[in-house]
């Protein structure tokens, strides 16, 4: 099942439909109001330049607009209902996009004409979009149920529900690679031949690359047990989903049903597909903007940190970032140079590694400017969980195992730890800090991000960074 693959196929459909879709509007148009603007032809109306442009950017403005919309975040496993109802929405209000910005410049003859604009647009990108969509949702349905397309689960949980579960998702498509026993005390129903190990097992049978998603069916509904089991599946980095009953349904998990089998997607974070889409838009533009308009500022400080201390400009260090990728992550410089040579520390107030000018780089935030580039690198976000170092995230999973949640977010340059709590000195300050970041988890939406950086602004303006 190839993803990118299949998005491309939707991106190109949604192209020609929205391309045929306003050339036919065009003809519609030259009957009801270029006929008497003077074209004496159809031809000479859609051969007209102005409106060639149109017959060429159009598409790429229903692209975009889908794009946003988040219709190609997920090409597999589209629902025909929900499809429609998407695709219905999208269409409403792209063609009042339009028609504010460009069919309202038209003057008809009559007033009514505008109504006849609108819906006859509404209605030629709907149903060719629709059309084309649904041929290649329909195509990939069977393609599923064929078992062509199948994607590889390991169950975890080898009970009565496990069995019970294993052929739901077999009959969705999915491809039973195996079970897992919960524990050891818990009664296997399944074929023993299809029990893949046990949980100890695990590290050894993931990385092979077999397994596409993890499911838990756990038989007992202890939740202390389920918790421990849940997370400690998610530094693997798979989709893991989970059964849905009344005596598991998580405060921090939101509940996403599959093909209605009652499973909880706990690996998805809670931003909507649209949301995702112009956050990620959002972090590259301004990050772009940020990079070449306060460049002068940024040699200015290389030039500070080259003459407070010697050693380099940047401060590089691996950093645990999104689905528990490792990435470098740069800094201004701020201690002096061989300063974690005994191993790695935190930060503390009054540290004495901190070198003059980054004290007050720190007291602006000035040094965290640098990973703006780690943003436009994709490996952050501009508001996101802090990233921390894989040292200290074995400290803290120890205590508070729920801190894997956050590997579902980009990490980010400030958070709602740091604006309400700020640098953490141990590992116990740093579960306390986790506290606002589990906030920002369950309550993620783009308003809070503007919360948030607004709160950060009064940080780097007030200088009270530290």
């Amino acid at each position: 099942m190839n993803k990118r693959k299949q998005a491309t196929k939707y991106i190109v459909s949604d192209f020609l439909s929205a391309f045929m879709s306003w050339l036919l509007f065009n003809i519609f148009r030259y009957t009801e109001i270029a006929f008497y603007l003077g074209f004496s032809s159809l031809k000479g109306y859609l051969l007209n330049v102005k409106v060639l442009e149109g017959q060429l950017v159009i598409p790429f403005f229903w692209i975009i607009l889908y794009y946003f919309s988040g219709y190609y975040n997920k090409p597999f496993g589209k629902s025909r209902l929900s499809e429609f109802f998407t695709t219905l929405i999208t269409v409403v209000i792209g063609v009042t996009l339009l028609f504010f910005i460009l069919i309202l410049n038209d003057l008809p003859h009559s007033f009514r004409t505008y109504y006849e604009l609108y819906f006859a647009l509404v209605a030629l990108q709907f149903i060719l979009t629709y059309s084309f969509r649904l041929k290649i949702t329909l195509k990939g349905l069977k393609k599923i149920k064929n078992r062509e397309w199948t994607q590889n689960v390991l169950l975890i949980g080898a009970g009565n529900k496990a069995a019970d579960m294993a052929k739901e998702l077999y009959r969705l498509g999915y491809t039973i690679a195996g079970f897992i026993p919960e524990d050891r005390e818990t009664p296997v129903d399944v074929d023993p031949g299809l029990v893949a190990g046990t949980l100890a097992d695990l590290p050894a049978i993931i990385p092979s690359g077999q397994i596409d998603e993890l499911v838990v069916i756990p038989e007992s509904s202890e939740s202390e047990k389920m918790v421990a089991i849940l997370y400690s599946l998610y530094h693997y980095s798979l989709p893991i989903k989970l059964l849905a009953d009344k005596s598991n349904l998580f405060s921090k998990v939101k509940i996403r049903t599959i093909h209605g089998v009652p499973l909880i997607d706990v690996t998805d974070n809670n931003f909507s597909p649209f949301e995702k889409n112009i956050k990620f838009f959002l972090d590259k533009v301004l990050s772009v903007l940020i990079l070449i308009c306060f460049s002068p500022l940024f040699l200015y400080i290389a030039w500070r940190v080259k003459r407070d201390s010697p050693g380099p400009v940047f401060f590089k260090q691996e950093r645990i970032g999104y689905m528990g990728k490792p990435f470098i992550m740069y800094k201004f410089r701020t201690m002096y140079e061989g300063s974690e040579n005994r191993g790695p520390l935190l930060s503390y107030q009054n540290d004495s590694r901190v070198t003059p000018f980054g004290r007050i780089m720190r007291k602006y935030r000035l040094d965290e400017w640098a990973q703006f580039w780690n943003v436009l690198k994709g490996d952050m976000s501009i508001v996101g969980p802090r990233p921390e170092r894989r040292y200290f995230i074995e400290q803290i999973v120890k205590k508070a195992p729920y801190y894997y949640l956050l590997h579902n977010v980009r990490p980010g340059i400030t958070s709602w730890g740091m604006v309400k709590y700020g640098y953490a000195g141990d590992v116990d300050k740093m579960i306390e800090r986790l506290e606002y970041d589990m906030l920002y988890y369950e309550n993620m939406s783009l308003a809070l991000d503007m919360t948030i950086l607004l709160y950060t602004a009064k940080t780097v303006l007030t200088g009270k960074g530290i």
